[in-house]
């Protein structure tokens, strides 16, 4: 089982104890997630450890990525030892068979692109033979323990635990087959967009194509004819078949222009050429909108957002020059270009914005940074809106609003953008303080 980083996987806190109560989630995926897990490790006594465990709270902060959930487990030994559960990943081919299943069915489409996962996913699945919960013999198990048990307790309670995580976040399963879910959208809108054009280009049904009378005369059919003798229009076959006439003569070429002109537009070429990609990328989203598949297009960028966007974006050195001299914060446009790179317009918000996260997002926080920390004493962090700096080290972690974490290291005085964003505090200031 492949235990390497990946940049996709998410951390998760670690749950607390729990005394008695059911031990199954309680939404439909985590349910079915359940018995598919209790359907392949059937032993009645080990699944009985194992939902013992499970509400132990000896298990620390689950790990969830491509093909893998894991967790340390806290045993009462001088260190703790990991415990992972291993799940074939789906190929593209695979992908994109599902989402051509359920493009089929309005009706789950229209709940993925709302956010939701729907049970009858788990249909369109079947019908491109494929799974998405765990077959028979799927589920690879592997521990540190001494158990002889083949799944051990400790595998067990997290097969259960994930299924706790499916109560909040169905999307997971998604992830752990593979895909990440603003991939998993992307995917299906494409899949909806290319149907939507090609619908499009096939024009209507053969019901109300057009016959082609006696002497090619074109009318729809059935059609009497209007106030006047139908006009005879050479069949398609025939007018491809004629021989063409001959073609006008070619323009002279214009001069060449002479050294050193200015061009006529006082605009160089090169933001011309990036101004039309933008505009089709723009067209694509917006067709994308108008034919059903794909979501509203965000707003346009204010100035400053789009100067910032074509800094941290454009291939040509000399453009973040151009910007600086033109803009009216030439000092802030380095690092935040710098923002942009690493989170894209979110970044940019975290580069810009204070605000106070809700208590609970701030529990989570210390929570994950507590568990999660392998040294024995935590770095004092000084807490302060949404950003929680180690003042002594000059680093500091900035909280979005779009629950992700954002490394900034101090430079020359100021605050400097220094890693991608992560939903995992602890594992973020841990790359911070590496780095």
């Amino acid at each position: 089982m492949s235990g390497g980083h990946d940049d996709r996987a998410r951390g998760f806190a670690a749950f607390p104890p729990r005394k008695g109560g059911r031990v199954r989630g309680q939404s439909w995926w985590s349910r079915a997630w359940t018995d598919s897990v209790e359907d392949g490790w059937p032993e009645e006594e080990p699944l009985k450890k194992g939902r013992t465990v499970a509400r132990s709270g000896r298990l620390g902060p689950l790990t969830v990525g491509p093909g893998r959930v894991a967790a340390q487990v806290y045993d009462g030994a001088d260190e703790p030892y990991t415990v992972a559960l291993g799940l074939p990943e789906l190929d593209d081919e695979q992908w994109e068979a599902l989402w051509e299943r359920t493009a089929d069915r309005p009706v789950e489409t229209e709940a993925l692109l709302a956010g939701e996962l729907p049970p009858d996913l788990l249909e369109a699945a079947e019908d491109a033979r494929l799974g998405l919960l765990p077959g028979y013999g799927e589920l690879d198990p592997d521990c540190g323990c001494d158990e002889p048990d083949h799944p051990c307790a400790h595998a067990i309670a997290l097969a259960y635990q994930f299924s706790w995580l499916l109560d909040e976040e169905p999307h997971l399963l998604l992830l752990v087959r593979g895909r990440e879910w603003p991939t998993a959208l992307e995917e299906l809108k494409s899949v909806l967009l290319l149907r939507a054009m090609t619908e499009e280009a096939e024009g209507p049904d053969d019901e109300d194509e057009e016959d082609i009378g006696e002497g090619g005369a074109v009318g729809p059919k059935d059609a009497e004819p209007a106030d006047g003798p139908a006009v005879a229009v050479p069949p398609p076959a025939a007018a491809y078949l004629a021989p063409g006439g001959p073609l006008p003569a070619l323009p002279p070429l214009p001069e060449p222009p002479e050294a050193g002109t200015e061009p006529v537009s006082g605009i160089e070429a090169d933001p011309l050429e990036r101004l039309v990609t933008d505009a089709a990328v723009r067209a694509r989203e917006l067709l994308a909108y108008i034919l059903g598949a794909g979501d509203e297009p965000p707003r346009p960028l204010d100035r400053w957002q789009d100067t910032v966007r074509i800094a941290a974006t454009h291939p040509d050195p000399r453009v973040p020059a151009r910007l600086r001299e033109s803009c009216d914060r030439p000092d802030e446009l380095d690092r935040a270009a710098e923002a942009w790179r690493w989170g894209g317009a979110a970044g940019l918000t975290v580069f810009e914005e204070a605000w106070q996260p809700e208590g609970p997002d701030l529990t989570r926080a210390r929570t994950a940074l507590s568990t999660g920390w392998e040294d024995e004493d935590l770095p004092e962090l000084v807490v302060r809106d949404n950003r929680w700096t180690l003042p002594e080290r000059g680093l500091q972690l900035r909280y979005g609003r779009d629950a992700r974490w954002y490394p900034y290291r101090k430079r020359s005085g100021t605050w400097w953008p220094a890693g991608p964003p992560r939903h995992d505090p602890a594992l973020t200031l841990a790359e911070l303080l590496d780095g």
